[in-house]
């Protein structure tokens, strides 16, 4: 596996050939606008949400899939020095980005090209998965694979924490892109790749992002 190691200890790797996704943004020549337009839209605060659920603990291995620009991975190490903190994502503009910042930071991330239905990780081996608004990016026939995946890397009593698009009925779909992009049935969705006590943790409505849920399943 190649890939490069600075100061902080921050690693970029390519683990794997290229296959078409879904940017970010949905055009490449966005991606310099995805944290602004983050730090605009606040979902920082869900995110936060997502972190004070996940509560992290010292020696506990996380991996962020869909990492993007780092974020909410870097916000996870900030919280759990101890912890050894993972993203992965398919663009590498994106992990460009989540690896400066680490550096600008000082923290020691890893950072792997990759996808969420081959996840270049060993079985049992993750305590934590976290995915924030990443799902409703992956075609619908690859996201019971995807969670095929995280079930199978993470260990016993291992947990994912998820939030993304839609759930809890229709009546918060008030915005176009919530409408377009919902992911509705993601405790089937989960129960079916094989995880036990799926829970949704809490819903509400975005001001722009429209519906969004959180949930917690347990391996």
């Amino acid at each position: 596996m190649g890939g490069t190691t600075g100061a902080t200890g921050t690693r970029t790797a390519v683990t794997g050939g290229q296959r078409s996704f879904l940017p970010g943004m949905r055009h490449a020549w966005l991606l310099p606008l995805y944290d602004p337009l983050n730090r605009l839209l606040g979902v920082r605060r869900i995110r936060r949400q997502l972190l004070d659920q996940a509560a992290l603990r010292p020696g506990q291995r996380v991996l962020e899939i869909g990492c993007g620009t780092g974020d909410l991975l870097l916000a996870a190490k900030r919280d759990q020095p101890a912890a050894v903190v993972v993203g992965l994502d398919p663009d590498l503009a994106a992990l460009a980005r989540a690896d400066r910042k680490a550096r600008r930071r000082g923290l020691t991330v890893q950072l792997d090209r990759g996808y969420a239905d081959e996840l270049p990780y060993a079985d049992d081996s993750v305590d934590v998965v976290l995915s924030s608004f990443m799902l409703h990016h992956v075609p619908d026939g690859e996201r019971e694979p995807a969670m095929r995946e995280v079930r199978r890397v993470l260990r016993p009593g291992g947990a994912l924490h998820l939030v993304d698009v839609g759930g809890s009925g229709d009546s918060g779909h008030r915005h176009r892109f919530t409408r377009e992009h919902a992911v509705d049935d993601v405790p089937d969705l989960l129960r079916r790749a094989g995880f036990a006590e799926v829970a949704e943790t809490g819903s509400d409505v975005h001001r722009w992002v429209g519906r969004y849920t959180c949930y917690r399943a347990t391996a």
